[in-house]
């Protein structure tokens, strides 16, 4: 009776997942350095969903994030010459995130989030109606 609204609570954490990850990108987009200095920018993450539920086994219904991993484009490189960072020719590297990209996959995120949450609110419906119809 509840599998509906398992299917939408499970593809809600999966997006609120991949909100988080898309947070992280975004305040990481200038950071070209490590907490100890080191000349290395963060590397973007991707959330990979996939279908089921891990702890039901092959063949659950719902979804979930199977894993974070790095991007692997190349990262940007600006021209700052002054840069403390900056290499021999002048260029720092920066992260490989664009923002608009993590912008438009944020509204992606929130509106498949709004779906799974109109569609346990039905769900919530048809089981309140009918319990209705049974008593």
């Amino acid at each position: 009776m509840y599998g509906g609204l398992d299917i939408s609570v499970s593809g809600m954490i999966a997006q609120r997942t991949r909100l988080n990850v898309i947070a992280t990108n975004i305040a990481n987009m200038d950071s070209v350095a490590t907490p100890g200095g080191d000349a290395e920018p963060f590397r973007r993450k991707i959330a990979l969903m996939t279908t089921g539920d891990p702890r039901k086994g092959e063949g659950s219904l719902g979804s979930h994030i199977s894993a974070i991993i790095d991007d692997t484009a190349p990262f940007n490189r600006k021209y700052e010459p002054g840069h403390e960072l900056a290499d021999k020719d002048g260029y720092v590297l920066y992260p490989n995130i664009d923002p608009v990209t993590e912008q438009i996959s944020a509204v992606e995120a929130v509106r498949a989030y709004e779906a799974n949450v109109a569609a346990a609110e039905a769900t919530k419906a048809l089981v309140a109606q009918a319990l209705r119809l049974i008593a």
